[in-house]
Protein backbone atom coordinates (compact mmCIF):
# COMPACT_ATOMS: atom_id res chain seq x y z
CA UNK A 1 0.00 0.00 0.00
CA UNK A 2 2.93 2.57 0.99
CA UNK A 3 4.24 1.44 -2.67
CA UNK A 4 1.38 2.08 -4.18
CA UNK A 5 1.19 5.71 -2.40
CA UNK A 6 4.60 6.55 -3.38
CA UNK A 7 4.22 5.91 -6.42
CA UNK A 8 1.10 8.11 -6.56
CA UNK A 9 2.75 11.05 -5.35
CA UNK A 10 5.76 10.58 -7.67
CA UNK A 11 3.39 10.28 -10.84
CA UNK A 12 1.79 14.00 -9.40
CA UNK A 13 5.28 14.93 -9.25
CA UNK A 14 6.45 14.47 -12.64
CA UNK A 15 2.97 16.03 -13.91
CA UNK A 16 3.30 19.31 -12.45
CA UNK A 17 7.10 19.09 -13.57
CA UNK A 18 6.26 17.90 -17.02
CA UNK A 19 6.43 21.32 -19.39
CA UNK A 20 10.33 22.32 -17.05
CA UNK A 21 11.50 18.86 -17.60
CA UNK A 22 10.45 18.04 -20.93
CA UNK A 23 12.05 21.30 -21.75
CA UNK A 24 15.15 20.54 -20.19
CA UNK A 25 15.45 16.86 -21.19
CA UNK A 26 15.22 17.97 -25.01
CA UNK A 27 18.68 17.79 -26.80
CA UNK A 28 18.60 20.34 -30.05
CA UNK A 29 20.53 19.78 -32.57
CA UNK A 30 23.95 21.22 -33.19
CA UNK A 31 25.76 23.50 -35.90
CA UNK A 32 29.25 22.54 -36.45
CA UNK A 33 30.89 24.54 -33.72
CA UNK A 34 28.26 23.53 -30.97
CA UNK A 35 26.09 26.19 -30.60
CA UNK A 36 21.81 25.06 -30.33
CA UNK A 37 20.77 25.29 -33.87
CA UNK A 38 18.30 27.62 -34.41
CA UNK A 39 17.91 28.13 -38.31
CA UNK A 40 15.03 27.38 -40.23
CA UNK A 41 11.86 29.15 -40.76
CA UNK A 42 9.72 30.27 -38.10
CA UNK A 43 6.26 31.56 -37.46
CA UNK A 44 4.64 33.13 -34.10
CA UNK A 45 1.14 33.89 -35.98
CA UNK A 46 -1.47 32.93 -33.43
CA UNK A 47 -4.99 34.22 -32.01
CA UNK A 48 -2.75 35.13 -28.38
CA UNK A 49 -1.88 38.76 -28.72
CA UNK A 50 1.06 40.90 -26.85
CA UNK A 51 -1.73 42.46 -24.34
CA UNK A 52 -4.73 40.33 -22.46
CA UNK A 53 -7.63 41.86 -24.65
CA UNK A 54 -10.26 40.78 -21.60
CA UNK A 55 -9.03 41.97 -18.38
CA UNK A 56 -11.40 39.22 -16.53
CA UNK A 57 -9.32 36.29 -18.25
CA UNK A 58 -6.29 34.35 -16.43
CA UNK A 59 -3.29 34.20 -18.15
CA UNK A 60 -3.53 30.31 -18.57
CA UNK A 61 -6.51 29.61 -20.44
CA UNK A 62 -8.85 26.93 -19.48
CA UNK A 63 -10.21 24.03 -22.59
CA UNK A 64 -13.30 25.76 -22.78
CA UNK A 65 -12.15 29.62 -22.64
CA UNK A 66 -9.74 28.30 -25.33
CA UNK A 67 -12.30 26.15 -27.57
CA UNK A 68 -14.81 29.92 -27.04
CA UNK A 69 -11.74 31.90 -28.30
CA UNK A 70 -11.03 29.46 -31.32
CA UNK A 71 -14.58 29.03 -32.18
CA UNK A 72 -15.00 33.07 -32.28
CA UNK A 73 -12.17 33.18 -34.53
CA UNK A 74 -13.24 30.20 -37.35
CA UNK A 75 -16.51 32.42 -37.20
CA UNK A 76 -14.04 35.51 -38.47
CA UNK A 77 -12.95 33.83 -41.19
CA UNK A 78 -15.50 31.99 -42.34
CA UNK A 79 -17.54 35.82 -42.24
CA UNK A 80 -15.05 37.39 -44.01
CA UNK A 81 -14.04 35.39 -46.71
CA UNK A 82 -17.96 35.17 -47.52
CA UNK A 83 -19.17 36.58 -51.18
CA UNK A 84 -20.13 39.82 -50.92
CA UNK A 85 -24.24 40.55 -51.97
CA UNK A 86 -24.12 41.28 -55.76
CA UNK A 87 -26.56 44.12 -54.90
CA UNK A 88 -25.13 45.96 -51.85
CA UNK A 89 -24.50 48.54 -54.32
CA UNK A 90 -20.67 51.11 -53.84
CA UNK A 91 -19.62 51.80 -50.54
CA UNK A 92 -20.69 55.21 -49.06
CA UNK A 93 -18.39 58.09 -50.51
CA UNK A 94 -15.54 58.79 -48.30
CA UNK A 95 -16.56 55.68 -45.67
CA UNK A 96 -14.28 52.54 -45.17
CA UNK A 97 -14.33 49.83 -48.47
CA UNK A 98 -12.98 47.47 -46.23
CA UNK A 99 -10.44 44.69 -47.69
CA UNK A 100 -10.76 42.26 -50.49
CA UNK A 101 -11.11 39.13 -48.37
CA UNK A 102 -9.06 37.48 -45.63
CA UNK A 103 -7.06 35.26 -47.64
CA UNK A 104 -4.08 37.14 -47.60
CA UNK A 105 -4.38 37.63 -43.85
CA UNK A 106 -2.53 35.80 -41.07
CA UNK A 107 -4.28 36.31 -38.09
CA UNK A 108 -4.01 33.24 -36.68
CA UNK A 109 -6.41 29.97 -35.68
CA UNK A 110 -5.03 28.83 -32.46
CA UNK A 111 -4.57 30.03 -29.07
CA UNK A 112 -0.23 30.01 -28.24
CA UNK A 113 0.66 27.45 -25.92
CA UNK A 114 3.80 28.16 -23.61
CA UNK A 115 5.30 25.50 -21.74
CA UNK A 116 1.93 23.15 -21.91
CA UNK A 117 -0.42 26.90 -21.45
CA UNK A 118 -2.86 27.61 -23.22
CA UNK A 119 -1.93 32.30 -23.05
CA UNK A 120 -4.82 34.84 -22.93
CA UNK A 121 -1.13 36.97 -23.85
CA UNK A 122 2.15 36.86 -24.37
CA UNK A 123 3.07 39.90 -21.36
CA UNK A 124 3.49 37.67 -18.79
CA UNK A 125 4.88 40.33 -16.25
CA UNK A 126 2.65 42.34 -14.68
CA UNK A 127 0.02 40.08 -13.60
CA UNK A 128 -2.13 42.10 -15.42
CA UNK A 129 -1.35 41.07 -18.93
CA UNK A 130 -0.82 45.00 -19.80
CA UNK A 131 2.00 46.98 -20.69
CA UNK A 132 2.49 49.12 -17.17
CA UNK A 133 2.53 52.48 -19.20
CA UNK A 134 4.04 55.24 -16.55
CA UNK A 135 1.85 58.95 -16.56
CA UNK A 136 5.52 60.20 -18.37
CA UNK A 137 5.19 57.75 -20.95
CA UNK A 138 1.31 58.06 -21.20
CA UNK A 139 2.10 61.97 -21.80
CA UNK A 140 5.07 61.51 -24.14
CA UNK A 141 3.14 58.97 -26.09
CA UNK A 142 -0.09 61.19 -26.17
CA UNK A 143 1.66 64.36 -27.81
CA UNK A 144 3.97 61.68 -30.35
CA UNK A 145 -0.06 60.71 -32.15
CA UNK A 146 -0.91 64.06 -32.12
CA UNK A 147 2.11 65.69 -33.51
CA UNK A 148 1.78 62.57 -35.99
CA UNK A 149 1.66 63.30 -39.80
CA UNK A 150 2.07 67.12 -39.28
CA UNK A 151 5.23 66.91 -41.26
CA UNK A 152 3.30 65.63 -43.85
CA UNK A 153 4.49 61.86 -45.26
CA UNK A 154 7.68 62.56 -43.53
CA UNK A 155 5.64 62.20 -40.54
CA UNK A 156 3.78 59.46 -40.91
CA UNK A 157 4.44 56.03 -38.82
CA UNK A 158 7.33 54.25 -40.01
CA UNK A 159 5.61 51.08 -41.54
CA UNK A 160 3.35 53.45 -43.44
CA UNK A 161 6.65 54.75 -44.70
CA UNK A 162 7.75 50.93 -45.30
CA UNK A 163 10.85 51.71 -43.33
CA UNK A 164 9.69 49.24 -40.39
CA UNK A 165 7.47 46.04 -39.78
CA UNK A 166 3.81 47.07 -38.59
CA UNK A 167 2.36 46.36 -35.29
CA UNK A 168 5.43 45.75 -33.45
CA UNK A 169 6.74 42.55 -35.86
CA UNK A 170 10.17 43.90 -36.49
CA UNK A 171 11.25 44.20 -33.37
CA UNK A 172 12.49 43.75 -30.54
CA UNK A 173 10.48 42.51 -28.91
CA UNK A 174 9.02 40.58 -32.54
CA UNK A 175 5.09 40.73 -32.21
CA UNK A 176 2.40 38.97 -33.99
CA UNK A 177 1.09 40.66 -36.91
CA UNK A 178 -2.30 40.09 -38.89
CA UNK A 179 -0.12 38.76 -41.82
CA UNK A 180 3.67 37.84 -42.87
CA UNK A 181 4.34 36.93 -39.66
CA UNK A 182 7.16 34.22 -40.96
CA UNK A 183 10.81 35.02 -39.85
CA UNK A 184 14.07 32.85 -41.12
CA UNK A 185 16.95 32.82 -38.71
CA UNK A 186 20.60 32.33 -40.14
CA UNK A 187 23.60 31.37 -37.87
CA UNK A 188 27.37 31.63 -37.62
CA UNK A 189 29.67 31.76 -35.58
CA UNK A 190 30.08 35.40 -34.67
CA UNK A 191 26.36 36.35 -36.03
CA UNK A 192 22.99 35.42 -35.96
CA UNK A 193 20.63 37.09 -38.87
CA UNK A 194 16.73 37.34 -38.63
CA UNK A 195 15.21 37.67 -41.36
CA UNK A 196 11.36 39.38 -40.64
CA UNK A 197 8.96 38.63 -43.56
CA UNK A 198 7.01 41.83 -42.98
CA UNK A 199 8.72 44.75 -44.58
CA UNK A 200 11.86 42.21 -45.62
CA UNK A 201 13.65 43.36 -42.23
CA UNK A 202 16.83 42.01 -41.21
CA UNK A 203 18.12 41.70 -38.02
CA UNK A 204 21.72 41.85 -37.68
CA UNK A 205 23.03 40.56 -34.68
CA UNK A 206 26.77 40.36 -33.41
CA UNK A 207 27.85 37.65 -30.89
CA UNK A 208 30.39 38.57 -27.83
CA UNK A 209 31.08 42.03 -29.60
CA UNK A 210 30.31 45.25 -27.67
CA UNK A 211 27.46 47.78 -28.70
CA UNK A 212 28.59 50.57 -30.86
CA UNK A 213 28.54 54.11 -29.22
CA UNK A 214 25.62 55.52 -28.08
CA UNK A 215 25.27 57.97 -30.50
CA UNK A 216 24.80 55.67 -33.17
CA UNK A 217 20.92 55.04 -33.48
CA UNK A 218 19.42 52.40 -35.89
CA UNK A 219 16.60 51.29 -37.18
CA UNK A 220 15.44 48.03 -35.14
CA UNK A 221 18.23 49.03 -32.48
CA UNK A 222 21.73 48.18 -31.84
CA UNK A 223 21.73 44.06 -30.92
CA UNK A 224 24.19 41.98 -29.79
CA UNK A 225 24.31 38.23 -28.58
CA UNK A 226 26.10 36.06 -26.54
CA UNK A 227 25.10 32.59 -25.18
CA UNK A 228 23.96 31.26 -21.84
CA UNK A 229 24.04 27.67 -21.82
CA UNK A 230 21.56 26.69 -24.57
CA UNK A 231 19.70 29.84 -24.65
CA UNK A 232 21.02 32.62 -26.85
CA UNK A 233 20.46 35.96 -25.03
CA UNK A 234 20.25 39.10 -27.70
CA UNK A 235 20.44 42.52 -25.97
CA UNK A 236 19.25 45.51 -27.80
CA UNK A 237 19.35 49.58 -27.44
CA UNK A 238 20.01 52.60 -29.26
CA UNK A 239 16.78 52.87 -31.12
CA UNK A 240 16.16 55.28 -34.40
CA UNK A 241 14.19 58.02 -32.56
CA UNK A 242 11.10 57.37 -35.33
CA UNK A 243 10.88 53.77 -34.25
CA UNK A 244 11.53 54.00 -30.58
CA UNK A 245 8.11 56.54 -30.80
CA UNK A 246 6.35 53.95 -33.04
CA UNK A 247 2.99 51.60 -31.21
CA UNK A 248 2.73 49.19 -29.98
CA UNK A 249 5.80 49.17 -27.98
CA UNK A 250 7.08 52.27 -27.27
CA UNK A 251 11.11 52.76 -26.46
CA UNK A 252 12.98 56.21 -25.23
CA UNK A 253 16.34 56.46 -25.36
CA UNK A 254 16.68 54.45 -22.01
CA UNK A 255 15.61 50.96 -22.96
CA UNK A 256 17.08 48.28 -23.31
CA UNK A 257 15.29 45.22 -24.67
CA UNK A 258 16.67 41.74 -23.69
CA UNK A 259 15.41 38.30 -25.78
CA UNK A 260 16.36 34.73 -24.75
CA UNK A 261 15.85 32.12 -27.67
CA UNK A 262 15.78 28.32 -26.71
CA UNK A 263 14.99 25.54 -28.82
CA UNK A 264 12.58 23.57 -26.27
CA UNK A 265 11.07 20.63 -29.06
CA UNK A 266 11.61 19.56 -32.59
CA UNK A 267 8.77 21.80 -33.53
CA UNK A 268 9.29 24.80 -31.07
CA UNK A 269 11.59 27.76 -30.06
CA UNK A 270 10.55 29.42 -27.45
CA UNK A 271 10.67 33.09 -27.19
CA UNK A 272 11.22 35.46 -23.97
CA UNK A 273 11.33 39.19 -23.95
CA UNK A 274 11.76 42.01 -20.95
CA UNK A 275 12.06 45.77 -21.36
CA UNK A 276 13.42 47.81 -19.24
CA UNK A 277 12.66 51.33 -19.74
CA UNK A 278 11.87 54.02 -17.39
CA UNK A 279 10.94 56.42 -19.81
CA UNK A 280 7.71 55.45 -21.05
CA UNK A 281 7.21 52.34 -18.10
CA UNK A 282 6.65 52.26 -14.50
CA UNK A 283 8.55 48.93 -14.15
CA UNK A 284 10.57 46.44 -16.41
CA UNK A 285 8.02 44.13 -18.09
CA UNK A 286 8.36 40.29 -19.69
CA UNK A 287 6.36 38.51 -22.16
CA UNK A 288 6.81 34.75 -23.82
CA UNK A 289 5.73 33.09 -26.55
CA UNK A 290 6.24 30.28 -28.60
CA UNK A 291 7.60 30.06 -33.02
CA UNK A 292 7.08 27.18 -34.59
CA UNK A 293 8.24 26.18 -38.09
CA UNK A 294 6.74 27.35 -40.92
CA UNK A 295 4.54 26.20 -43.63
CA UNK A 296 6.23 28.07 -46.26
CA UNK A 297 9.40 30.41 -46.73
CA UNK A 298 9.78 34.25 -46.18
CA UNK A 299 8.22 35.67 -48.93
CA UNK A 300 9.46 39.06 -50.62
CA UNK A 301 7.66 42.03 -49.21
CA UNK A 302 8.07 44.57 -52.12
CA UNK A 303 6.39 47.47 -49.86
CA UNK A 304 6.50 50.32 -52.07
CA UNK A 305 6.73 48.87 -54.86
CA UNK A 306 3.28 47.54 -53.91
CA UNK A 307 2.24 50.27 -52.82
CA UNK A 308 -0.50 51.98 -55.08
CA UNK A 309 -1.35 54.74 -52.88
CA UNK A 310 1.83 55.89 -52.52
CA UNK A 311 1.38 58.42 -55.72
CA UNK A 312 -1.61 59.52 -54.10
CA UNK A 313 0.01 60.31 -50.39
CA UNK A 314 2.64 62.22 -51.82
CA UNK A 315 0.69 64.46 -54.17
CA UNK A 316 -1.65 65.11 -51.86
CA UNK A 317 1.08 65.97 -49.46
CA UNK A 318 2.40 68.34 -52.13
CA UNK A 319 -0.77 70.13 -53.08
CA UNK A 320 -1.06 70.80 -49.51
CA UNK A 321 2.53 72.56 -48.76
CA UNK A 322 1.57 75.21 -51.86
CA UNK A 323 -1.55 76.06 -49.56
CA UNK A 324 0.58 77.20 -46.80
Amino acid sequence: MKLLRDLTMLAIAVTCLAPAALAQAYQPPRTPDGKPDLQGTWTNSSITTLERQIPSLPLSLSPEQVATMEGQRLQQEVSANSRTAPDSGAPEAGGNIGGYNAFWLDRGMRVGVVNGEARSSWITDPPSGKMPVSEQGKARIAKIMTTRNEDGPEGMNPADRCLIGSRGSGGPPMLNNIYNNTYQIVQTTDHVMIDVEMMHDARIVRLGQPHKPEPVKQWLGDSVGHWEGDTLVIVTRNWNRWHGDYEPIFLSEQATVTERFTRTGADELTYAFEVNDPGFYTQTWKGEMIFTPSNGPVYEFACHEGNHALEGILNGARVQEREK
